[in-house]
């Protein structure tokens, strides 16, 4: 967690070094002046898509009336016994390989306690010395979406599980209340070590994990519902003439977008930096002040200062006892992870010679790029089919409102388009008309294009009589290009397709009128 572990130095230093890679900020100038780095590290708490709650067969789902997915589990009643879910650890290994975590065969639920209203049982069950899931990584993208990517490794230090507590409701003017249904959700925390030096990486950093267990199927990742949710834990190493200091450390609290995150970290950049300046306020181990981000004044609250450790007085869960994990269950666990975003996008650009827009749009969902890569496996021209999925399957699903399991259309009707546009049997243009067919009736392009009379006509023969027949009909048009008029050509070619109800082929069309009018002197 940021600068937890860090040891407190205001003595005087020869030369002071800032970490390889931070960025440094100056702030003030001349006697007073002082260079700081921002240190963040991220606590990103994940629900998981498991059928039922951690501890008990109660249903795992968001909303609905209030209080009526409980039981005496997990509204801890006297008596009632917490049982495992073993989806639920097995989504939280998976989740765990997925950031190159090492994955326990041997861990234990803790008690946490504290005691707020919508904590029902006054403890939390969770995971604090031997977590599921410890040293991960991530590499996020610094570079803009246009550019060649520039990658940073955020450490992960640990990821253990955890079930989720109540939600208060606060009505203005009136009472608070509160709602268990959500007691009991299946959670992971990801705790990152302090490796970002700047709000946008932490966003960053929460955008990488919520794309990758997306990807998995660990989660929906739905952050207006609260399914990701980050606390930021962020202070700054500041040197001022030649001595280094490092400020309290704040968590921000239950953030739950990325707007969020980069407004309240740069707002608690300035805060910190202006408290250090007037009150000279040092890191002191243990210590930290819980803050809250207030959106609609754009600061921090402070909610409560805390000593981790002994505020939440750890013990061993006595209802639940340590357990093994088996060969098999890590190794099943592992094998459901599958292609990651990144290594999926390295491979589309290599074997498909696409662009890292079309890589990153087609990719940014799991299902999106399977559905491509069944497309581009029988198609004839990969490119043409990432064509027509980003620019028409793509803009439909938008302007609609739908999911790919919606539509009457599978990955074989858009790759058989692309191959009949690619064989000549219909122009790009005939092309719009089949596809948009396709989407209202699910028959294969084929049959669409055979029962509209939209084959494209390639013999030369053919075309040549409609050129002469166009060319005849427009004596103007000749008598223009004698005189300098070189546009009349693609007049004419339109024409062409326009007599031939658009089933010229359009190369052969341009080509033959081409020759037609070099030969009128």
């Amino acid at each position: 967690m940021s600068g937890e572990s860090a040891k407190t130095n205001s003595a005087a230093i020869a030369a002071a070094t800032f970490n390889k890679g931070a960025s440094v900020h100056s702030d003030g100038s001349g006697a007073s002046a002082l260079q700081y780095e921002v240190i963040i590290g991220c606590e990103i708490h994940c629900e998981l898509l498991t059928k039922t709650k951690a501890f008990c067969s109660c249903e795992n789902r968001y909303g609905g009336m209030p209080n009526t997915r409980v039981c005496p589990v997990c509204l801890g009643l006297p008596g009632a016994m917490p049982k495992v879910s073993r989806e639920y650890v097995e989504f939280g290994a998976i989740a765990g390989f997925a950031l190159d975590c090492a994955v326990a065969r041997f861990t234990k639920f803790d008690r946490k306690h504290y005691f707020y209203p919508d904590l029902v049982k006054g403890y939390q069950i969770t995971q604090y010395d031997l977590p599921l899931c410890t040293e991960g990584h991530v590499m996020i993208n610094l570079a803009p979406s246009d550019a060649e990517p520039r990658l940073k490794k955020v450490r992960i230090e640990r990821i253990h599980l955890e079930e989720d507590v109540g939600k208060s409701l606060h009505i203005e003017g009136a009472h608070s209340y509160i709602d268990y249904n959500r007691s009991g959700v299946p959670l992971i925390e990801i705790v990152s070590k302090p490796d970002m030096s700047s709000p946008e990486e932490a966003s960053l950093f929460m955008q990488t994990i919520r794309e990758d267990l997306r990807y998995i199927g660990a989660t929906d990742g739905n952050l207006e519902e609260g399914s990701m949710r980050c606390d930021a834990n962020i202070n700054l190493r500041v040197v001022e003439n030649g001595k280094e200091f490092r400020t309290p450390i704040s968590e921000i609290k239950n953030m739950n977008s990325f707007k969020a995150i980069r407004d309240a970290c740069s707002y608690e950049i300035g805060r910190q930096l202006k408290e250090f300046r007037e009150d000279r306020q040092v890191f002191n181990q243990g210590f930290k002040v819980t803050m809250g981000w207030d959106e609609a004044k754009g600061e921090t609250v402070v909610q409560r200062t805390k000593n981790s450790f002994i505020d939440y007085r750890f013990v061993v869960e006595p209802d639940i006892k340590p357990f093994t994990l088996s060969d098999d269950f890590i190794a099943a666990a592992r094998a459901k992870v599958g292609e990651r975003p990144a290594e999926k996008r390295t491979r589309f650009k290599k074997d498909f010679g696409l662009s890292d827009f079309d890589v990153n749009t087609l990719t940014a969902d799991r299902e999106l790029s399977e559905w491509f890569e069944a497309a581009a496996a029988l198609s004839k021209d990969p490119k043409k089919t990432a064509n027509w999925v980003l620019a028409e399957v793509l803009a439909v699903l938008n302007e609609r409102g739908l999911g790919l399991a919606d539509l009457k259309i599978k990955p074989s009707h858009v790759a058989a388009l692309v191959n009949a546009v690619a064989d000549g049997a219909i122009t790009s243009r005939q092309a719009k008309d089949v596809f948009a067919e396709m989407l209202e009736t699910g028959s294969m392009p084929d049959a669409i294009i055979k029962s509209r009379g939209m084959t494209q006509v390639s013999d030369t023969g053919a075309i040549e009589r409609i050129v002469d027949e166009v060319l005849a009909a427009n004596p103007q048009a000749l008598e223009d290009w004698k005189k300098g008029k070189t546009n009349v050509a693609g007049w004419l070619c339109g024409q062409v397709m326009k007599l031939s109800k658009g089933q010229a082929n359009p190369a052969t069309a341009t080509a033959l009128v081409q020759k037609r009018l070099a030969d009128i002197k």
